[in-house]
């Protein structure tokens, strides 16, 4: 006898331990060996992390995919792994020895540091693989791969050194975005941009004549970083403003340094912003960077690694300059105190024109926390230009596929005008750069030590110290090799053979150009193949009121707390439920335990099939049913198979779930079973037994359509509904998917479904009439075909039970004070003088629709206003689009109840 309650909890445990008992989610296995392989890799989680929201969706997205090509009798590889994740791991572990009293990270040293580093990994950093564990990720876990494993370490320096020789990895000075706190480049991922109330200063600058001579005029510039003025190289004006037209070519004297600067005409200044006047930082500034480089002006880099002022001794600062005393002894100050006293010195000066209040974007490094300094420096660099042009042609070409469509917009444009990737960071966890440095300053880049030394002796015709860079790579760059390294390339493997390129890519959409871009770059450059045919983007998991979650804000939802509280399949269920392509999935817990209703309701259906003895009989051939009310089940499960079927290969989850929950609740559950009642409990004879083996078959295929999404309870049920004395050959895991083709059957369809239709339609008036809960009606069928009259004597029993009537009649026009409804094309009246007043309900209902329509208007007139679409919180505006939609949707429901009065 089953339990009577769906303990999660308790079954959780026990499947997984049937799962890697079985080797379930292994890839290669025999049985599989004649199956199509279908592969996915897992994006890596940073093996610091923990489970979040975002990581549950990814995981059970993908985990529907395996569990149902599996089921399809595929050879499946769910390639499981983690990322070493430089700068987090890094941090993580300094804050460790600091707690622990321990000696920092460079009274260490590299060696013993980095010991720490893995002993820290041993011990703590597969917190997250067992929570993907807990989620039910049917991953390959024999496989698991670390992105600083042996083998994945080789495949980094293979890649490295192979594309420098390509001269496709230089070394270069560019602008990076730099974190003076952790004294190391960060990539674009890493930065956060945050709103922080400042300040625009407007400064004078002096234009000066030919010879250099003050003429009384001045450019007024207006910036947030007066600091960075030490090292400004011109002052850019647009070339169609007319106010400036007289000064083309002209030079300004920059205040505080005396540098004679260019004022150049560029685009890139905006005569509707400020002054019109820009000063120009190439050395700070990224579009700077860019003006200075159609100009060919100087790089004038003013700050230290701390971001501290570095004046004396600076060449580029020097050259050409006679700063004052008071200037000089500003080296060694902070930004913020340098800001401080520019602005003072400044306005001493009489060159401050004004300051006003300015809330802006100020870019901080996520993991530090800090501004980030735009920094000049010396680093590696990839050429994405070229490797990007065959990544780009294989999506052009229909090689590599994008769900949603639209996004292969976003990567054609980030592709289209990529810069140069830089792939050295100042950390010491990582893959240290395979290059060897002279002491004239040559690099040597080679496989390991000894190839780089042989290289360096050939070279100087002598035998020459070398010294490796200390940097390391950029974490997206192994990461960019994941679909191939992890099969063990660059030694031609089995699997690299039979697994690549993977099948599927299921990520988010906000790594498009730092993961998905650059892992067709690298795939294409050194495989020769795409690294997946197809790229599913799913979008990001917001919380109900649509407000991206934040620990700041208080509203991140954990995903193991929900585990523990409702299960994983719950949580499961309404991730994939609300997965719609393109839209952002809005999460509460009440959604959640909305699906832990949906798994009570299942685990009832089977108490309830065991109690009327529904079990599983062998042999048994559902082509051969005779009662209509089986044959309509049996043909709404294969309706129900092949629509979850059609849109998980369209990877529709949304569709597939929602298709799923409507016939497992709405069909199997409220109608099947209500219907099969008086077969079920009255007399023994071929129509119950026939009934009772379809019930016991079609839950069945209900486990199986189900499984992608809730494994942990169909697999419990799967094991407790084997048929008596024969326990079940495979996990459902293993199991075929539902073959349900030629069970449709219209006929039956006809008279059930009709059936179906006409109780929701009566109950639908009582609810809307306000129609007495206890009431009994009577139900006239308004010059029905005889099909239909012939339908209705059939099911007149049913119908008086379910839809509460008092009796069926037929008539040739429907009574008066009736509320009519049309069923399939037939017509039923249900009389309801003296059950309802019809004046006052006709009133109310015209009120109601005013009301709606009224607060429809109000929004429509809001969101009509493209300030407050611009202006207000994306969250907000969500809410009122959402808004308006229902206050329509009221409208014109109430509208339709309205009309059935006549």
């Amino acid at each position: 006898m089953m339990d009577k309650t769906f303990d999660p909890g308790a079954v959780e445990g026990r499947v997984a331990a049937l799962w890697r008992r079985t080797q379930a989610f292994r890839a290669g296995r025999p049985d599989r060996a004649g199956g199509k392989p279908f592969s996915l890799v897992i994006p890596p989680p940073n093996v610091t992390g923990s489970l979040h929201m975002g990581h549950a969706l990814n995981a059970t997205l993908q985990d529907a995919l395996a569990r149902y090509r599996r089921m399809r009798g595929d050879d499946v590889l769910w390639q499981p792994g983690t990322d070493h994740a430089g700068i987090a791991t890094q941090m993580v572990v300094e804050r460790r020895l600091a707690a622990d009293g321990e000696p920092g990270r460079r009274v260490l040293g590299r060696a013993k540091f980095l010991e720490r580093v893995w002993e820290w990994k041993a011990e703590s950093g597969g917190v997250i693989v067992e929570q993907l564990k807990r989620l039910g990720a049917s991953c390959d876990w024999s496989r698991e791969r670390f992105t600083m494993d042996e083998g994945l370490s080789k495949a980094v320096v293979k890649v490295f050194v192979e594309l420098h020789r390509a001269g496709l990895i230089y070394r270069d000075k560019r602008l990076v975005n730099w974190d003076p706190r952790l004294l190391t480049a960060i990539s674009d991922l890493e930065v956060a941009q945050i709103e922080t109330q400042g300040h625009l200063w407007r400064f004078k600058y002096p234009v000066v004549d030919a010879e250099g001579r003050e003429t009384g005029a001045f450019v007024t510039v207006a910036t947030t970083r007066p600091e960075t003025m030490l090292g400004d190289a011109a002052v850019a004006v647009n070339p169609d403003d007319a106010r400036y037209l007289h000064l083309h070519g002209a030079r300004v004297r920059l205040p505080l340094v005396g540098r004679l600067i260019p004022i150049v005409a560029d685009a890139y200044s905006d005569p509707e912003k400020g002054t019109g006047a820009v000063k120009i930082t190439p050395a700070h500034d990224f579009n700077d960077f860019e003006v200075g480089r159609r100009h060919g002006l100087p790089l004038i880099n003013v700050f230290d690694a701390e971001a501290r002022l570095q004046l004396h001794g600076n060449e580029a600062f020097l050259r050409d300059a006679s700063p004052e005393e008071e200037t000089l002894r500003l080296d060694g100050s902070f930004r913020e105190a340098a800001r401080e006293r520019i602005v003072e010195m400044m306005e001493a000066r009489g060159l401050l024109e004004g300051v006003d209040a300015h809330p802006h974007m100020v870019p901080h490094g996520d993991r530090s926390g800090v501004a980030v300094e735009p920094w000049l420096t010396d680093q590696w660099y990839v050429d994405a230009r070229t490797l990007a042009k065959p990544a780009l042609e294989a999506v052009r070409e229909g090689r590599t596929a994008f769900h949603p469509r639209n996004w292969e917009k976003t990567y054609f444009d980030w592709l289209e005008n990529i810069e140069p990737w830089c792939v050295s960071r100042q950390l010491w966890w990582g893959h240290q750069i395979p290059a060897w440095r002279a002491p004239d300053g040559k690099f040597f880049v080679a496989m390991d030590e000894a190839q780089a030394q042989t290289q360096a002796d050939a070279h100087y015709g002598a035998p020459t110290p070398l010294k490796r860079d200390e940097d390391v790579l950029d974490t997206w760059f192994s990461s960019a090799l994941w679909p191939f390294s992890t099969l063990g390339w660059p030694d031609k493997t089995p699997e690299l053979e039979r697994y690549y390129p993977t099948s599927v890519l299921v990520t988010g959409f906000d790594i498009i150009f730092f993961w998905v871009a650059r892992m067709m770059m690298m795939g294409l450059h050194f495989t020769g193949e795409v690294p997946f045919r197809d790229v599913y983007l799913h979008a990001l998991v917001r919380d109900a009121k649509g407000a991206k979650m934040s620990k700041s804000k208080g509203n991140v939802i954990d995903p193991i707390e929900l585990v523990d509280e409702y299960g994983a399949d719950c949580l499961r269920f309404a991730l994939a439920a609300m997965a719609a392509q393109g839209r952002d999935v809005k999460l509460s817990k009440e959604r959640v335990e909305g699906y832990r209703n949906f798994a009570t309701k299942i685990w009832n259906a089977a108490r309830f099939s065991e109690i009327n003895g529904c079990a599983l009989v062998p042999g048994f051939d559902p082509r051969g049913v005779k009662e209509t009310l089986n044959a309509w089940i049996l043909g709404e499960a294969a309706r129900a198979a092949s629509e979850v079927e059609e849109a998980l290969e369209a990877y529709r989850f949304n569709d597939a779930a929602g298709a799923a929950y409507r016939f497992v609740w709405n069909v199997f559950c409220d109608w099947h079973l209500e219907l099969a009642k008086p077969l079920l409990q009255g007399e023994d004879g071929p129509a119950k037994d026939e009934t009772r083996a379809t019930t016991a078959f079609v839950f069945d295929q209900i486990l199986k359509i189900l499984h992608p999404f809730m494994p942990f309870l169909t697999e419990e049920l799967w094991a407790q509904k084997a048929p008596p004395g024969a326990p079940r050959p495979a996990p459902l895991a293993l199991s075929a998917w539902p073959d349900l083709k030629g069970l449709e059957a219209p006929q039956a369809e006809a008279e059930i479904g009709w059936l179906v239709e006409l109780i929701s339609e009566i109950r639908s008036v009582r609810s809307e009439m306000n129609a007495p809960a206890g009431a009994q009606m009577p139900l006239v069928l308004v010059a029905p075909s005889p099909e239909v009259e012939a339908r209705a004597r059939r099911f007149d029993e049913t119908l008086r039970r379910l839809a509460r009537l008092s009796g069926v009649s037929f008539a040739a026009e429907a009574p008066p004070e009736s509320a009519q409804a049309l069923v399939r094309g037939e017509l039923a009246a249900l009389p309801l003088a003296g059950v309802i007043d019809f004046a006052a309900e006709k009133a109310r209902l015209a009120k109601e629709i005013g009301k709606s329509e009224t607060e429809a208007k109000k929004l429509a007139a809001k969101l009509a206003n493209a300030d407050f679409v611009a202006r207000a919180p994306e969250e907000v505006v969500e809410e009122n689009r959402e808004r308006l939609a229902e206050a329509r949707a009221r409208a014109e429901k109430l509208a339709g109840a309205l009309a059935r009065l006549g």
